[in-house]
């Protein structure tokens, strides 16, 4: 490290990177000193001397609060990564201290969460009992922010739909794949065919999940794209919710087809698959830098990764992905 290097590290105090954080994120002084429990006038005190150390100000200062200037948002961003990986280290000295070699952090959409992971982190407990995993359940789109901001190591989803097209890359790697089909009741009018486009689902009310899932925003685009309006009456933020939905005769609704084969006893239900290409989904292990990972990390990147399948079935290679900023 550079001299000028070590003197800037000096400069920067780890509780005036937090305090400024708790203060991005309220938008006030007042409101983050009472959630740190100090006073405000040591708050300020704190900001002021951490732009004096970057030398440069770092946030507006007005009667209804305070706002970022573009400096700011640059140090919100690697403050949140410093004290993220700070939290990150705690964590794994701890579960040292506890006989546990490790732990990796990951998040996942509800996807691979129902359809693989238990079986496949299940079978990754029983290889490596002293490496804790910590999973979380996100949106696609926020499993890939966590990552990006250091909040997880990993991240599990389908990166088609969530891509907010930002500026910080990720790398992505291959998992798993499924298809969308259509779940109706088997009394429905729909139930004795063998395969149908999402364009004639448009003509049925629609129980869908949360808002922006990965399904949602495939199922509006697709409506977009015929020029139809999406009938979507209820949403669920549950698998099991919208199989109950359906069966009671609220409507009609896309699941992952191997959902639907593990809840086969949720009601009396039957599902047709989809033409449209974009029913074909690849959920992809993301991360920032995979080289970079922990020990345990790429461990368990390892023991994801599919297994070899001919060539003309493989998916597609690693690849690099724009995260949503």
């Amino acid at each position: 490290m550079k001299s000028s290097e070590r003197s800037f590290a000096r400069r920067i105090d780890l509780t005036s990177l937090q305090l400024f954080v708790a203060v991005c994120e309220l938008g006030s002084i007042g409101r983050a000193a009472e959630r740190e429990f100090i006073a405000a006038s040591a708050v300020s005190k704190r900001l002021s001397d951490l732009e004096t150390a970057v030398d440069t100000a770092l946030l507006y200062r007005h009667s209804r609060g305070v706002t970022l200037t573009p400096a700011g948002e640059s140090l919100l961003h690697h403050a949140r990564t410093v004290l993220f990986g700070l939290e990150r280290m705690q964590g794994e000295l701890s579960e040292y201290a506890d006989g546990v070699r490790g732990h990796v952090r990951m998040h996942a959409n509800i996807s691979a969460i129902f359809q693989f992971l238990p079986e496949d982190l299940g079978a990754f407990a029983r290889e490596h009992s002293q490496i804790k995993i910590d999973l979380q359940e996100h949106l696609s789109s926020d499993v890939l922010h966590a990552v990006q901001e250091g909040a997880a190591d990993l991240g599990i989803c389908n990166i088609g739909m969530a891509n907010g097209g930002g500026t910080l890359e990720l790398q992505s790697r291959p998992y798993r794949a499924d298809n969308l089909v259509l779940v109706v009741p088997r009394a429905h009018d729909l139930s004795a065919l063998d395969a149908i486009n999402f364009e004639e689902v448009l003509d049925w009310d629609i129980v869908g999940l949360h808002a922006n899932s990965s399904i949602s925003l495939a199922m509006r685009a697709a409506a977009a794209a015929a020029g139809r309006p999406l009938r979507q009456r209820i949403q669920v933020t549950g698998l099991d919710a919208m199989c109950r939905m359906i069966d009671n005769g609220l409507g009609v609704g896309l699941l992952p087809d191997r959902a639907f084969a593990l809840m086969r006893g949720v009601g009396n239900l039957q599902a047709i698959p989809l033409t449209d290409a974009w029913a074909h989904r690849e959920l992809r292990v993301v991360a920032r830098d995979f080289d970079a990972l922990p020990v345990t990390a790429r461990l368990l990147v390892e023991h994801l990764s599919p297994r070899p399948e001919p060539p003309s079935a493989q998916p597609a290679p690693d690849t690099k992905i724009q995260s949503p900023t």
